[in-house]
């Protein structure tokens, strides 16, 4: 058994069979199943139902993705690491990020990282929930992760640094009920109809206390992709309820952002891994938290 079997094995997982797996690795199927299949010759044991075109995990096939993760990451803990030794001059951070962080504080923190490390690239993974970025992060899939949380992050098995939070606003069209530069409250909101994320996201769960608490709002459209919240906001399908992140660029899409009494955040985190970090992740925390403290300071 070889760390590259490992990570032909983390590739099926990671995409969801053998043929999108061969083609990320720019590999002909067959190479990668034989991979494969030496590596289950060695371990004793098959680690995919083969089933048509679909490869589906076994038992042992789950219960060894967590080591090979380990093994993989500290391969490159410990390749990074020698090439460091004269300076950052290459390597890669992975990053799990939920989408509205995605746009900031990630693209901020992303452009100040870039002009220190330019060679090194930054890849980022969408996870679309709390728990979503801190399993990305626990299993070793990510090393870093951003995400928005309506309460604390509850997880004893990653690194928690707390972000400034962020307040929700609500998306309108620029013809739409309410006037601008005047706060909606949440009462104001029974009888529109709101296009909204899934369970688990902090802006899903502010809808949906609303409607417990009595607003009789209509949820138009519920969608894991959020970059269709804006152009069906903008194309009169209905509300949304994002952070505020999104008000930069729903403004120049057009799009009015306005604000919610009683004010209501979420609370926002960078999670690392508890194992050592590469040299390249290493460098990008410190920087993202070195330019919040210089933000903090500046408000000071």
């Amino acid at each position: 058994m070889d760390v590259r079997q490992l990570e032909y094995f983390l590739a099926v997982v990671d995409h969801g069979g053998f043929n999108r797996a061969a083609s990320a690795l720019y590999l002909s199927q067959p190479s990668l199943s034989q991979a494969v299949r030496a590596l289950e010759r060695d371990l004793g044991s098959d680690l995919f139902h083969r089933i048509g075109r679909r490869a589906v995990l076994t038992e042992a096939g789950r219960a060894l993705i967590g080591p090979a993760r380990e093994a993989v990451r500290s391969l490159q803990l410990a390749r990074a690491s020698v090439e460091s030794v004269h300076g950052l001059h290459s390597g890669r951070v992975d990053i799990a990020a939920m989408p509205s962080q995605a746009i900031e504080p990630l693209t901020g923190f992303i452009r100040s990282f870039a002009r220190s490390h330019p060679a090194v690239s930054v890849r980022v993974q969408a996870a679309f929930t709390p728990r979503d970025v801190t399993e990305l992060v626990r299993t070793g899939a990510s090393e870093l992760g951003l995400l928005a949380s309506p309460a604390d992050v509850p997880n004893a098995d990653v690194r928690t640094y707390p972000l400034p939070a962020q307040r929700l606003v609500l998306l309108s069209p620029p013809d739409g009920p309410f006037p601008p530069g005047v706060p909606v409250r949440h009462e104001q909101l029974s009888g529109h109809r709101l296009i909204v994320g899934q369970q688990g996201t902090g802006m899903r769960k502010y809808v949906d206390d609303l409607r417990s608490e009595g607003v009789a709002l209509t949820v138009a459209v519920e969608t894991e992709h959020r970059v269709a919240v804006l152009p069906l906001v903008l194309g009169g399908v209905g509300l949304a309820v994002v952070t505020e992140s999104w008000r930069g660029w729903a403004e120049r899409s057009g799009a009015v952002v306005l604000d919610l009494e009683p004010g209501t955040s979420l609370r926002i985190a960078l999670v690392s891994r508890k194992a050592p970090l590469t040299p390249a992740a290493a460098a990008f925390l410190d920087n993202a938290v070195a330019a919040v403290a210089a933000i903090d300071k500046h408000r000071l």
